[in-house]
């Protein structure tokens, strides 16, 4: 979504200097440019032990002021992470440059009464002490709870769950998902009903957080009784920039306790590093050069702060993010990267009608490699449902009712000959059950895809989940203006509701069922949830009805 705030000149110019001495020709044409860039941005090689050990003695002040998270579950394994802040609002965090073991244990029970694994990590300066435990040989297809210690400080306990295993009998799954949380636009009130909510695993589908300045009220929050520091009030550019972004939004009550409740599997949009940026290019046209720096500044405070494996662990401006997931033999998640491969937006990036320099057969949404990836995941696949959690609208989107309606340049409107591959692989695959779920657009709308959207009589080949924002938008309503517009001007277009709060889509055997909760207020804290609609499409007869 396209918001103007200010820019920092200063920051800039401090990412002009560290790009300097690269040169572009050597920068772009050499396979030492991620080293290069790592090298330019301050960036540790990985694993590293270098740093003394700090004596866990010294830790004075509660260490575990951001919670606790898990992800990306497998049959016998989850991603535990944490990461030790004592003083989160510094760009230290309130520790030395030391290594720290961190004592970690995960049990069967809340009481720990059952501890089926543990073991000790070690938090290095390099990674901003952060925490990444992949804990295997769980039992799968059960909930756990697990925890960490230093020293004398005991974490949360933290509740998640591992994936069935492929061949055992599922019968059904729910999950929620979420995007596009600006801490500037209200609070995560959404996060709280999410931690009371029954579900198997959440999906962020991008936008975890804001690039823009975070003034000392909070922006709409509008404190009255406390002031964030001025570090805080600038977009964020440089890796100390996105850290402390990180530690702002992480030390909100709402979303750690949703992590600590549910798995997450995330994925990021563009705001995580700065908004519309297409591959290596930048929103405002800063050279390439100086762009990958602040990316890869972005993409490592990104994988620190995130429950992420160490596949996704960047180098330099680059990270494998997508990647695929099972849930027994009922569901495939095939998560997808669409902004960091992906061709510049056509016409500017500004809505505009179809026409020859968006239709260019060779322009890419996922790159070819993720593209064919994609593809192959789905012609093996043997999974009832397959879920694809990524972050811009896959249906058509017509934004007005004239002979030539403009659409986003920004979304697969933009991309239209990638949307015709991938339905063509829908197809050539035999995928009967598809489901796509989005972020970015700030409203919940409920899509049927259609194999030719211009033909109202085209078959439907899968239907499309829109989650609205967590607090992106501010309070939002339930009708906003183009309402009628957009109802009108898409006939594939089920449900449409321009509140704040998260899906929940719960997959059996039969049917999918899509519930769109919504709150009717964010800039203050403490709004009722309530489900505006819910709809329904079967195993085997793809397209959206009421519930």
């Amino acid at each position: 979504m396209t918001i103007t705030p200010g820019r920092s000149g200063g920051r800039s110019r401090e990412l002009r200097a560290a790009a300097r001495p690269i040169g572009r020709r050597r920068f772009l044409g050499l396979t030492t440019a991620a080293a290069a860039l790592a090298f330019a941005v301050d960036l540790p090689a990985t694993g590293t032990a270098a740093a003394a050990e700090l004596d866990a003695r010294r830790i004075t002040d509660f260490p575990f002021t951001l919670g606790v998270a898990s992800g990306d579950p497998l049959p016998g394994s989850v991603v535990l992470w944490t990461r030790l802040a004592p003083a989160p609002y510094q760009p230290d965090s309130g520790l030395p440059a030391e290594r720290v073991d961190v004592d970690w244990e995960i049990a069967e029970d809340e009481t720990f009464a059952t501890v089926v694994a543990g073991g000790t990590a070690v938090a290095h300066p390099e990674f901003h002490h952060s925490v990444h435990v992949e804990a295997e040989g769980l039992a799968p297809g059960r909930v756990h709870y697990y925890r960490f210690r230093v020293g004398d400080w005991l974490s949360e306990t933290g509740r998640t769950r591992t994936a069935p295993a492929a061949d055992s009998p599922v019968s059904a799954m729910t999950l929620a998902a979420v995007s596009c949380q600006a801490y500037h636009d209200g609070y995560f009130t959404a996060y709280r009903h999410l931690a009371e909510d029954d579900v198997d695993l959440v999906l962020h589908l991008g936008d975890y957080l804001y690039e823009y300045a975070v003034g000392p009220a909070g922006g709409a929050r509008n404190y009255t009784d406390r002031s964030l520091p001025a570090l805080f009030d600038h977009e964020t550019e440089t890796l100390e920039d996105y850290r402390l972004r990180y530690s702002l939004y992480k030390s909100d009550p709402d979303l750690r306790a949703a992590h600590a409740m549910h798995p997450f599997v995330v994925t990021f949009d563009d705001h995580e590093t700065e908004n519309n940026y297409a591959g290596a290019v930048s929103e405002n046209d800063v050279p390439a050069e100086q762009f990958l720096l602040r990316r890869a500044a972005a993409y490592r405070a990104y994988w620190e702060n995130q429950p992420l494996r160490l596949p996704q662990l960047p180098v330099g401006p680059d990270m494998q993010l997508y990647r695929r997931l099972q849930w027994g033999p009922l569901a495939q998640f095939d998560v997808l990267d669409t902004r960091q491969y992906r061709s510049d937006q056509a016409y500017g990036g500004a809505k505009h009608a179809p026409g020859p320099e968006s239709e260019d057969p060779s322009r890419t949404m996922t790159g070819a490699a993720q593209e064919q990836w994609l593809l192959d995941g789905w012609s093996t696949s043997r999974a009832l449902w397959n879920v694809v959690p990524q972050q811009v609208c896959f249906a058509q989107r017509r934004l007005d009712l004239t002979p030539e309606p403009a659409v986003s340049m920004d979304a697969w409107d933009g991309y239209p000959a990638a949307r015709r591959r991938i339905l063509d692989g829908v197809k050539a695959a035999g995928i009967q059950n598809l489901m796509v779920l989005t972020g970015d657009l700030h409203r919940g709308y409920a899509f049927d895809i259609k194999d030719d959207f211009d033909d109202p009589f085209s078959r439907i080949l899968g239907t499309e989940v829109v989650a609205t924002s967590v607090s992106s938008g501010k309070d939002g309503e339930e009708k906003p203006s183009n309402w009628v517009t957009y109802t009108a001007a898409n006939p594939h277009l089920r449900f449409y509701d321009g509140r704040r709060g998260y899906t929940t889509v719960t997959l059996d055997g039969a049917a999918a069922r899509a519930d769109f909760k919504t709150l009717s207020y964010v800039t203050t804290p403490g709004a009722p949830m309530t489900t505006a609609a819910s709809v329904v499409t079967e195993v085997g007869n793809p397209g959206f009805t009421p519930a």
